[in-house]
């Protein structure tokens, strides 16, 4: 049986004005502590036997969860008598010889947990991390991706391979939000390898000491989902979480539920436009835009962009060139505390004519709007309902795409106009 450990022998010294006499993962949400919550997620998903890190307070944890039988789950215990950094512990259990999962004792969350193992497993990684967007980017580790090249008139291809892993200290300009989740499905293998490099076992810190290191072996992957994962590391996002908690956001996010998503065309809805954009410079944001994704985001809808993008047929940009746009779009919306859960965009285009032009994207295809093509590929990935998700855009063709998609309702705002899209995001809402 898979084993999952969890980290929860922190002090939480931001958090510690909550509740200074627990330890961090014994800070109760609702009544219940965090460390209890995540073992109830993990029971639903099959994962039964879990060994506890504990250090500081740990004879709290020890005498609340004992062996875990009132939960119907095994629980364990690893004592560090002393602070072993984030990763030490790891190489001091014998017990882990096969792939296991590892937590941290303070992240709330509801996980399908079965579908990141079965990414692991797929992609026979040495590690695989959970990323995701969140509402504070600048604060924290950004994961990079492989994308490679697009060939024969297909997208380019992202294998979800990390390349590079950029700490908040480290120099960036426009990004993807995609945030290391601090959840990873982990290989034994990975242990021995960084053990053979390491220079001491004291203190050893899993990001740095052992996958940012490993990321040149290229069996590093990141394991996208919109599921709900909050560090619980200050007073503020432990209200925001309790909120959420009670609202039922945290539940419907699970990727075992259908989930209701607001679809948003990008230019002249969130960006300004004036024509085709080409080049990064000219990429704004729209008064209110932000404002009206972050308020998607706190009521419980994913965000998700569908984008006809003929500029990639007409050869008037290419497929690298369009996703430094879309870092700033995520950049600029991730430093007003919103995010995109999904961004999917069409190439193609059927008139010929251009200078430069790309014949093999001058296709008829199926994704397209006022094609419902889009709209199938994000259910497809994202388990959304179509039939309780809305869409928004400034042209007819988006208000057909979302009839042919089957969607709940469709909304047409005036282009680049201020607020607009905050108007109609409220009217979801209400």
């Amino acid at each position: 049986m898979m084993k999952t450990v969890i980290m929860a022998g922190g002090k939480g010294t931001r958090v510690a004005a909550v509740r200074s006499d627990l330890p961090k993962p014994m800070i109760p949400v609702c009544g219940k502590p965090i460390l209890e919550w995540q073992i109830e997620n993990l029971k639903a998903s099959g994962l039964t036997d879990v060994v506890l890190v504990i250090g500081h307070l740990g004879e709290v944890i020890k005498d609340y969860f004992g062996d875990g039988s009132r939960w119907d789950v095994k629980i364990s215990y690893f004592i560090e008598t002393q602070p072993l950094g984030t990763a030490g512990a790891l190489f001091r259990m014998p017990e882990l010889q096969e792939d296991f999962l590892l937590m941290s004792g303070d992240v709330m969350l509801d996980v399908d947990f079965n579908r990141f193992i079965s990414f692991h497993k797929e992609h026979n990684a040495l590690a695989s991390l959970t990323v995701h967007p969140n509402n504070h980017p600048f604060d924290s580790s950004l994961i990079v991706m492989e994308t490679l090249p697009a060939r024969d008139g297909g997208m380019p291809l992202h294998t979800n391979r990390v390349v590079k892993w950029l700490n908040q200290e480290e120099e960036r300009i426009y990004y993807r939000n995609i945030v290391n989740a601090g959840i990873e499905m982990i290989s034994p293998r990975l242990l021995e390898d960084a053990r053979a490099k390491l220079p001491s076992l004291d203190k050893v810190d899993l990001d740095r000491d052992v996958l940012k290191p490993a990321i040149a072996s290229r069996k590093i992957y990141a394991y996208e989902t919109s599921e709900y994962i909050k560090d619980m590391g200050t007073p503020e996002r432990l209200i925001e979480v309790e909120s959420d908690l009670l609202s039922g956001k945290i539940a419907a996010h699970n990727l075992s539920v259908k989930q209701k998503a607001v679809f948003l065309d990008r230019d002249g809805t969130i960006n300004k436009t004036s024509g085709f954009l080409t080049d990064i410079n000219d990429f704004e944001l729209i008064e209110g835009a932000a404002e009206a994704i972050k308020r998607i985001n706190k009521f419980g809808y994913l965000a998700v962009v569908v984008t006809n993008q003929p500029v990639i047929a007409r050869g008037e940009c290419s497929f690298e060139q369009l996703q430094e746009i879309h870092n700033k779009m995520e950049t600029l919306l991730g430093m007003e505390g919103a995010f995109i859960d999904g961004l999917f965009l069409c190439p193609h285009h059927t008139d010929r004519g251009f200078e430069g032009e790309r014949i093999e994207y001058k296709i008829d295809c199926e994704c397209r709007k006022p094609k419902a093509g889009l709209f199938i590929q994000a259910q497809k990935t994202l388990n959304i309902d179509l039939s309780q998700s809305y869409m928004v855009g400034d042209s007819a063709i988006d208000i057909k795409a979302a009839e042919n998609a089957g969607c709940k309702k469709a909304f047409l705002i005036e282009t680049n106009r201020e607020n607009a899209l905050l108007g109609v995001v409220n009217e979801i809402l209400k």
